[in-house]
């Protein structure tokens, strides 16, 4: 570019702003705005019972810790470990991927190593899409959905998830014309915020259309081991050839409690993965070999426990019943999850209807700093997310049931 042509300006030009337009696009603020009433709460000297972010509130076990402190002391853990990953790393994704859902995967092309599943659901957008491509994703959904789609400049076409179809998306009502520009459709079962749960004939289904219309299956297996009532969460790898047009993110945080550590991975289509392993490879310089390493372990303690082990899954399990039951005892029924650490609800009828009807926000705004009680406004998940609030089951029982007892008092207090 000639000098000339960008001359101008000067003293008299507007002030420049240091923020990108489209941070703008990326989402709710509401978690932030979350943040506010608690300080707030706090400051008016509530005790805070927190149900808001999904964070697990246990450690990993004592044997994953004692293997991630061994292998941070050795000397030589400390190089660049690389955006591919170890061989170990992917291998046993791999064999976990047989073990748990008998799914075949090439470690060398199909599995990738994340810094979190996060990290591959805010970037795969960039990686698979070209700027003014279309996705199809989910309403409700888990905002950083939207979010990268706003980083990529792709275009998103949201698919409704209502109560009325236990929350699973009508896969019939997508217009031939939104399959035809769709470069992937996004979806999670079990899903957060509805914790909706998906069967093996809606995934065939899936593929089955995916495949017709040559479109990319992006599918958040995040909370795979929180199955409630004898139910498997599904992979879509299941199916046979899924994988020529799917790809799967899998988290070990909520599996393995390893939250902070930021590890999971992306499996599935090869040309995805190395799309996503080649982006990631100009941003970052992959997973701490020794969280890669206790990853492995954790894998291999899973596939070595004792038949009819669950994992993390009865923890929240117990925590859902007592929560549910104490919340019926205060006199708001609550649609019980089949999985995840999640309770996705209805506000109570008597705050939707009439003249004074209350939004999800104000709801979650005025139970935290009336009574201490944190929550997730459904609003912040899409507009389909109106009128619904989502609890998090990351406290232990004695303070769920304390925290049931506060919401129940709190809805009792408001007048019709």
């Amino acid at each position: 570019m000639e000098l000339d042509s960008i001359r101008g300006g000067g003293a008299g030009r507007k002030k420049r702003s240091w923020k990108a337009d489209k941070l703008g696009s990326m989402g709710s603020s509401i978690f932030s705005e979350a943040a506010g009433w608690r300080e707030e709460a706090e400051q008016a000297g509530k005790e805070i019972i927190n149900l808001g972010i999904g964070a697990p509130d246990e450690p990993p076990s004592e044997e994953i810790r004692r293997r991630l402190s061994e292998a941070v002391l050795r000397k030589d853990a400390y190089t660049y470990p690389g955006t591919r990953g170890t061989a170990a790393f992917r291998e046993r994704c791999a064999d976990w991927m047989k073990f748990r859902f008998g799914a075949e995967l090439d470690p060398g092309t199909e599995i990738l190593p994340l810094l979190g599943s996060q990290d591959g659901l805010a970037h795969l957008a960039q990686a698979v899409c070209n700027p003014g491509d279309l996705a199809i994703l989910p309403d409700p959904g888990y905002p950083i959905y939207a979010g990268s789609l706003a980083i990529a400049g792709v275009t998103p076409w949201l698919l409704p998830l209502r109560e009325e179809n236990d929350f699973l998306p009508d896969l019939d009502a997508i217009p031939a014309e939104v399959w035809e520009r769709a470069t992937f459709i996004l979806l999670n079962f079990p899903g957060n915020p509805v914790a909706a749960l998906a069967d093996y004939a809606f995934f065939e289904k899936l593929v089955s259309l995916a495949k017709k219309r040559n479109v990319l299956i992006v599918h958040d297996l995040a909370y795979s081991e929180m199955g409630f009532d004898g139910h498997h969460p599904i992979s879509v790898l299941e199916v046979p050839g899924a994988k020529e047009t799917a790809v799967e993110l899998h988290s070990f945080s909520k599996s393995f409690n390893m939250a902070g550590c930021r590890i999971g991975f992306a499996a599935g289509n090869a040309e995805a993965v190395g799309a996503l392993r080649e982006l990631k490879g100009h941003i970052d310089f992959g997973a701490f070999e020794p969280i890669q390493e206790t990853a492995v372990f954790a894998l291999e303690q899973a596939m070595a426990a004792p038949e009819g082990d669950r994992g993390v899954a009865p923890l929240y399990e117990s925590r859902r019943d007592a929560f549910v039951d104490a919340l019926a005892g205060e006199g708001w029924s609550v649609r019980s999850p089949g999985a995840t650490m999640f309770v996705w609800t209805k506000l109570p009828r008597k705050l939707t209807e009439g003249e004074a009807r209350w939004t999800s926000k104000e709801f979650s705004r005025e139970l935290m700093l009336r009574e201490g009680v944190g929550s997730i406004p459904g609003s912040a998940f899409g507009a389909e997310g109106e009128g619904y609030v989502r609890f998090s089951l990351v406290r232990e029982e004695a303070a769920l049931l304390e925290a049931a007892r506060r919401i129940g008092r709190f809805v009792r207090s408001i007048e019709r």
